[in-house]
């Protein structure tokens, strides 16, 4: 593959998209195919072909376009129009409507704020391009960033752009990402590994998963870089077998860039090599953490192992190896293309860029978003997300899945960035966010979460595999009434120990949701105790639903 080619597929591909009046962009993401959006793209596809109008328009797949519940979503180029909830039998009617005039029953207003408060980088590609064809990720500018640092960039160069973009690791510590490449770069060793962690197991976050349904080859382009700049020629993408419409696209992209050249050997015509390889994880939460990562891929149980040495200089079997999450390989393309001081443009001092959040919960518009570090929770919730639906009220936003906090009405107003969110008792996560109105009961929350991180937990350390089983047992207590003050205090100094103690992140975030719950809803846990009454009426005591 050499550049000319690359820049001829490009061309082609934008000519033929250029014979059309009319593209309707079907998504083909997991949220709107659970909801027939396949069926439905099948069902366009014949009705155009019926009246013989293919020459002028068509209908194709393309990745996530956010809003995903009012799926399924079809957008129509270049009309801007974007219809949501659309059915098969609404096809006929859509199809006559090109052109003029909109389905007004099924028509989705795009100047919403939920599309024009967002800033997209990771996502600039979501519903426009086919996630199956290499060709029109190419035709977006794709792979121009892997030809700029192989050919016109040393690696050094290459790490430097991305120290002075501020980038910081998106899958959750946000560890600076040039930092983390510099340490693998100088590491000794003959052989290095590039790993992308893609084991999102928080619930209710889908982030990393739509990423790789919808632009797969920009995570892998964005890991080629990477390679290049540290000097690894070998990779893994970790995936959990749960995303089986990612794997698919996964493997259907790697076979894709291999045949063109620009993965495998001799890429761009330069001595770099680089080859990437899935490996499939089983489902445990404890995987995401980078040592229980390795230990898997290695073919080993999934557990965690004291750090140091850290993976940048003892990784995958010995070896020097870069960890970084499927969000942040995904930025690494932009960076190169518009450069650092394009990128450190957005966000804050010291938050640079966009992040990805998965909003759901009790919201409106729950979905897949993009913004600038720095924007307000109130802007996310009420503006993006629409605010609360049947007229609840507001009550509490988890950032950071099991491993974050609860945050409170009164600091809607916070920036959402790395360092605000700490102050509040938070983490920014991989990017995870639900919403709660006042029928969520913050005793049973915090529960929820601990019960989580007690089955997730590998059981290799005694402070997370017993700490979490005696909070689990206190929160139960509490929240059916038989709990008193003392169990509050052994709560809190449980929290610091396991806290304090434990092996690794999922033991030390594991207290986060009970902390935070007890710090900002206090009230609450004081009615199930000295009221034995639920405010909420969630929990199995006085007036409960359960």
């Amino acid at each position: 593959m050499t550049y000319e080619e690359l820049l001829e597929i490009a061309k082609i591909e934008n000519e033929k998209k250029a014979q059309y009046v009319h593209t309707i962009n079907v998504c083909v993401a997991a949220g709107c195919m659970s909801c027939g959006s396949q069926e439905l793209l099948d069902a366009f596809r014949r009705e155009i072909e019926k009246r013989g109008i293919e020459n002028w328009c068509k209908a194709k797949g393309v990745g996530c376009l956010g809003l995903c519940t009012a799926g399924p979503l079809i957008a129509i180029e270049p009309d801007g129009i974007i219809y949501k909830a659309v059915k098969p039998s609404d096809v006929h009617d859509v199809i006559d409507a090109l052109g003029g005039e909109p389905v007004k029953r099924i028509l989705c207003p795009s100047d919403m704020s939920f599309f024009t408060k967002q800033q997209k980088i990771v996502l600039e590609n979501f519903g426009k391009i086919d996630p199956e064809r290499i060709d029109e990720y190419i035709a977006s500018g794709g792979y121009q960033s892997l030809y700029l640092a192989l050919r016109e960039m040393s690696p050094s160069m290459v790490i430097d752009q991305i120290v002075k973009s501020g980038l910081r690791g998106r899958g959750g510590g946000g560890y600076p990402t040039g930092l983390k490449w510099t340490t693998v770069m100088k590491a000794s060793g003959s052989q290095k590994y590039v790993i992308c962690n893609a084991d999102e197991g928080d619930p209710g976050a889908f982030m990393d998963r739509s990423v790789l349904e919808s632009d797969p080859h920009r995570v892998l382009e964005g890991m080629a870089i990477a390679g290049y700049a540290v000097g690894a020629d070998k990779a893994f993408i970790y995936v959990r077998a749960e995303y089986p419409l990612a794997i698919k696209r996964l493997r259907k992209a790697i076979a894709q860039a291999e045949h063109l050249g620009v993965l495998g050997r001799g890429i761009f015509n330069t001595p770099f090599n680089f080859d990437i390889k899935l490996r499939l994880g089983a489902g445990a939460f404890v995987c995401g953490e980078e040592t229980a990562l390795i230990s898997s891929i290695e073919g080993n149980r999934g557990t965690p192992r004291p750090r140091p040495p850290y993976p940048a200089e003892y990784g995958l079997w010995g070896c020097p190896t870069l960890i970084n999450n499927v969000e942040t390989f995904a930025n690494v393309p932009a960076i190169l293309r518009n450069g650092s001081q394009w990128y450190s443009s957005f966000g804050t001092e010291k938050s640079k860029g966009t992040k990805v959040f998965a909003l759901a919960g009790r919201i409106k518009n729950t979905g897949l978003i993009e913004v600038a570090m720095g924007t307000t929770l109130r802007e996310i919730v009420f503006d993006i997300g629409g605010g609360i639906p049947d007229g609840s009220k507001f009550k509490a936003v988890q950032t950071g899945g099991p491993s974050g906090g609860c945050i409170t009405e009164a600091f809607l107003d916070q920036p959402v960035d790395y360092e605000s969110l700490a102050k509040l008792g938070s983490i920014m996560g991989s990017g995870g966010m639900i919403v709660m109105d006042d029928t969520s009961c913050m005793v049973d929350v915090a529960k929820f979460f601990v019960e989580f991180c007690m089955t997730e937990s590998c059981g290799k350390c005694v402070p997370c595999r017993d700490g979490s089983a005696q909070m689990h047992y206190l929160l139960d207590k509490i929240s059916r009434g038989h709990g008193n003050t003392n169990d509050l205090h052994s709560l809190e100094k449980l929290c610091e120990l396991v806290k304090n103690t434990s092996l690794c992140g999922l033991g030390m975030t594991m207290p986060n949701p009970v902390i935070s719950t007890m710090h900002y809803f206090r009230d609450e846990y004081l009615a199930h105790i000295h009221d034995k009454t639920c405010p909420a009426g969630v929990c199995n005591i006085k007036g409960g639903r359960k």
